[in-house]
């Protein structure tokens, strides 16, 4: 019963679909069965690539409301639907509008540089937006330009910082998944698969990325396993990058680094709520004009440093 009520599911998602011209993007960390039924799959980058290019009309997106948000900011002309409006990202809200005004005040005349994990209206605020997958190409591009104001996540700013040389005023905001990945978690991993190699997401602590082989955006993580020789990887992310790399690459092994690592908010998007979503075109995510003006010209900036 369950296995038709699955291609019932999909059959009528299918259905809407093609009704109201819509496309399913789905980030890497949605669960399998999400993943199974997107158009395409990608990290925040590659959707928001994707978001600004698709012809459709309705965009489905299956991830976390700032991710809705970007498309919005990218397709004004276009529905956004996130299939459940309570998909949010904690370290997105870890900073306001008002708080990065104040710490534009503190420092007049730099740069800011915020990760795309964050509200429109503290994208608004921004010169440039980035992705975990071109943090390193921004801040290159923008190391001779005097201060630079990096918000949310000090852990990617810390990151970044080190790799570029490029000193930079961080907010204190993390991941709180991300920060659930500790360093005994890698060195238990190496010592039970010693030939594994370790890739690691930018938002691990410090202490995490200095113990990895690679320190990778999701993106990035995807394409390396086809670039290495290595048969077993250790995956230092959320948990639903392993079936997606899985996926790709069946002759592998992947193995979570800590089942700890599991964001609920990305888990919260099943196939029957995108169904709902298509039926009655709900919830819909539209950032207003006056924030949507403002926010995206960083925006687009993201999309060309590549």
């Amino acid at each position: 019963m369950a296995v038709d009520r699955d291609k019932e599911v999909i059959e009528k998602i299918n259905k809407f679909k093609k009704e109201r011209n819509a496309i399913i993007l789905c980030h890497n960390y949605q669960p399998a069965e999400v993943q199974d039924c997107a158009d395409f799959l990608g990290d925040s980058l590659e959707l928001s690539q994707k978001a600004a290019q698709t012809e459709a009309d309705v965009i489905v997106f299956c991830g976390v409301h700032f991710m809705a948000e970007t498309a919005s900011i990218l397709c004004p002309d276009k529905i956004v639907l996130l299939p459940d409006i309570n998909a949010g990202c904690p370290m997105a809200n870890m900073i306001n509008a008002e708080q990065l005004r104040e710490v534009k005040r503190c420092h007049p005349g730099a740069i800011v540089v915020t990760y795309v994990n964050s509200t429109a209206e503290v994208k608004a605020e921004s010169d440039y937006c980035c992705t975990s997958g071109n943090a390193l190409k921004v801040i290159d591009k923008l190391k001779d330009s005097g201060d630079i104001i990096f918000v949310p996540d000090k852990y990617l700013g810390s990151y970044v910082s080190m790799k570029t040389g490029k000193q930079m005023i961080l907010w204190p905001g993390y991941c709180p998944t991300h920060i659930k990945i500790l360093p005994e978690d890698i060195m238990e991993q190496k010592r039970i698969s010693p030939g594994a190699v370790v890739m690691v997401h930018p938002e691990c602590h410090s202490s995490v990325s200095l113990l990895a082989d690679a320190v990778l955006s999701t993106g990035g993580m995807l394409k390396f396993p086809g670039q290495s020789d290595a048969e077993q990887f250790v995956v230092g992310t959320e948990i639903g990058m392993v079936y997606r790399l899985q996926t790709l690459y069946p002759e592998k092994i992947f193995i979570p680094v800590s089942e700890r690592a599991l964001c609920p908010n990305m888990k919260l998007i099943t196939r029957e709520k995108i169904l709902a979503a298509l039926q009655e075109m709900s919830p819909v995510v539209n950032v207003p004009e006056s924030i949507r003006e403002k926010a995206y010209a960083p925006v687009k900036r993201m999309l060309e440093i590549v």
